[in-house]
């Protein structure tokens, strides 16, 4: 018999929150129909800072220099990097799970200034009961490493914490680490969210 799960750990981007409108639309006001090539080149340099090594600002400013872009960086990582708007149905079954006793975590790759806005402006370390940020521990998803670190903080076994996250790379990353998981995102509909937390054996009903 598998191991009873106790734990829930949610990734953030697509499933606990949404950039409306998209990411290449929020940048397509300063470099235009150059967003899609920006922001990939710009992801690229970010890979190190996921993993707490370095700072991003100033790479996305010599980023938006190179692109013509003469908007103050901090105005555009906030129009940007912190439209961030929250899906309040996923909230709610967090909370729920929260009420019925589980553990309800948070594994999320973000460089430090937008987890630190996640942290404090968006209220997850309010909510969450242990937050695993891919800055903070030194390295990010899909590494199954993520995941162990994750393990060990929540000071559970793997086996007994249930990951959901919307991208498959970072599905299997889990799984290798010995975390069950599922694939899921906002847009699949909370129906299906619920249905995979009862194949797994968890309630958010009172």
């Amino acid at each position: 018999m598998p191991d009873r799960v106790e734990h829930v750990l949610f990734d953030a981007d697509g499933v606990l929150q949404d950039l409306p409108g998209g990411w290449y639309a929020a940048m397509e006001p300063y470099v235009g129909d150059r967003a899609r090539a920006f922001l990939h080149e710009t992801w690229s340099d970010e890979l190190p800072m996921l993993a707490g090594r370095g700072d991003y600002l100033p790479v996305l400013a010599a980023s938006l220099q190179r692109y013509g872009v003469s908007v103050p960086v901090n105005e555009v990582y906030d129009a940007v990097w912190k439209n961030i708007v929250l899906i309040e149905e996923s909230l709610e079954i967090v909370r729920a799970l929260k009420r019925n006793g589980y553990g309800v975590h948070l594994g999320t790759n973000q460089e430090s200034y937008r987890g630190n806005h996640m942290r404090t402006a968006l209220g997850y370390d309010d909510l969450f009961d242990v937050s695993c940020y891919s800055y903070d521990l030194g390295v990010a998803k899909p590494d199954p490493t993520f995941f162990t670190q994750a393990a060990t903080r929540i000071g559970a076994a793997p086996s007994t914490i249930l990951f959901i996250d919307d991208t498959p790379r970072n599905i299997e990353g889990a799984r290798t680490a010995g975390l069950p998981a599922n694939q899921w995102d906002f847009t699949q509909g909370h129906d299906l969210l619920q249905t995979i937390l009862t194949n797994h054996g968890i309630s958010t009903h009172a």
